[in-house]
């Protein structure tokens, strides 16, 4: 329960409609407040200032409707810029970073504030009355008005300010990868330590007979309880072997799940374990960290295409991609395995070093053909992120790609120049980096 009330949060937390309606709410709830100390408390301000406070009943009404009726035009002004954005941010970066611009705060503060203005207005325009019905002016809740009146144009002044810097290449790819490596840090927060390896092979289920647990929703895994999985493997004495992990897309009726068992699971026990996988329309970057990779991967693509040839782009994805491998360099990877008591329970699946060392730089290397900056900030990256980790099987695979990166450049590079510009920098990369020792594969047997 409490890991899908996290995801309904992530989920709103990321909408147009869900900070703006709390903020309408306390905008109703604020107006009722000061109506009702008008109502109820003899103010003195009125008396001391009467040219600011006192108003006659039209003089009210003109007051609020004018500001209500400018700041639901204002709200409309700044849908529309946002959208204009989001079209922007599409066409030149990659369609899957407009979530980042729909998680953005100050976008949905500003829409809130115009909105929450105009629901105030109207509700304190309600009790203004005059003649048979009793002379009211709330005066309070109408000082009120035209300070958030004056809210609403500072908003509105800095919201410009925002938006401008915030389409801006170097704020998309910065704000993606500090979500990425946000996710990384919740996700993989234990460090490395000298006795952690991965790939660990188990051999003795190579005969073993599997039967399909078939899933009952199509879509992307946002999440998976593990305790659930551990409890229905626990209880029937069986074990499970996950068939997608977070981030992978099922399609229902397709194996979810196997069984190391002959017998069939029952409906109550195919719905539970389905009830383990959160499964949504979209991946989202808070639970699944190589989407971010993906989506800065695609920004440094998309400069790499003919029609845009933005190498400056390009180089600042990799560099915020080094970031992020860096931090997962040092981090502890969950096991293939899950153990319980010393009885192996759940095989599972999920991202390793490697695929996400794949995922964040294979793309780019395959793309920046003959492009010697793409090239020699490629090295220096992998260069970068090997220095940060002692484990053999990530330095192996660091010193593939680097090997990868020189041969691209010996096939591609036709200029002596840059031929030699990449070689010198390969050559000090490579007198730093000598040594890349094999990695050590454990194998373990399942009584």
């Amino acid at each position: 329960m409490h890991r899908k009330l996290h995801l309904w949060w992530q989920d709103n937390r990321s909408s147009f409609w869900f900070l703006p309606a709390v903020m309408v709410l306390d905008a109703v709830a604020l107006a009722i407040v000061l109506i009702t100390v008008d109502a109820t408390v003899d103010l003195p301000v009125v008396e001391r200032w009467p040219l600011l406070l006192g108003a006659s009943t039209d003089g009210a009404r003109s007051l609020l409707t004018a500001v209500a009726g400018s700041m639901i035009t204002v709200a409309g002004v700044v849908f529309s810029i946002t959208l204009v954005a989001l079209s922007l941010a599409s066409s030149q970066y990659t369609s899957r970073v407009i979530r980042t611009f729909m998680n953005d705060r100050v976008t949905q503060t500003v829409l809130g504030v115009f909105v929450g203005i105009f629901a105030y207005c109207l509700v304190v325009l309600r009790t203004i009355r005059e003649g048979d019905e009793g002379a009211f002016v709330p005066e309070l809740a109408m000082l009120a008005g035209l300070i958030l009146a004056f809210v609403g144009i500072a908003y509105l002044i800095y919201f410009i300010h925002h938006i401008s810097v915030a389409i801006q290449a170097s704020s998309v790819i910065a704000a993606t990868a500090n979500e990425t490596i946000a996710a990384v840090d919740n996700r993989f927060a234990k460090e490395l330590g000298d006795n952690d390896r991965d790939g660990i092979i188990w051999t003795s289920l190579a005969d073993q007979f599997w039967s399909a647990i078939p899933a009952h929703k199509t879509g992307y895994i946002e999440a998976i309880d593990m305790e659930v999985l551990l409890s229905v493997a626990r209880g029937h004495g069986i074990i499970l072997r996950m068939e997608h992990g977070i981030g992978e897309f099922i399609i229902e009726s397709a194996p979810l799940l196997s069984v190391a068992d002959t017998r069939s699971m029952d409906d109550e026990t195919t719905a539970g374990l389905n009830a383990a996988y959160s499964v949504s329309q979209q991946r989202t970057v808070a639970t699944d960290a190589a989407f971010g990779i993906r989506q800065i991967v695609d920004i440094a693509l998309k400069a790499l295409s003919p029609g845009i040839n933005d190498t400056t782009t390009a180089v600042m994805c990799i560099d915020y991609l080094t970031a992020i491998l860096v931090r997962l360099a040092t981090r502890r990877f969950a096991p293939s395995h899950c153990l319980e008591q010393g009885k192996l329970r759940i095989i599972t699946r999920g991202p390793s070093f490697e695929s996400l060392l794949a995922d964040a730089f294979d793309q780019i290397r395959q793309n920046g053909v003959g492009n010697v900056a793409i090239m020699m900030r490629l090295l220096g990256a992998l260069h970068t992120i090997a220095g940060q980790t002692v484990d053999p099987g990530r330095r192996r695979a660091v010193g593939d790609r680097m090997l990868w990166v020189a041969e691209l450049a010996e096939r591609t590079l036709g200029s002596p120049y840059d031929r030699k510009r990449f070689e010198r920098e390969l050559a000090r990369v490579r007198e730093t980096f000598k040594t890349v020792t094999k990695p050590v594969v454990h194998r373990t047997s399942v009584e």
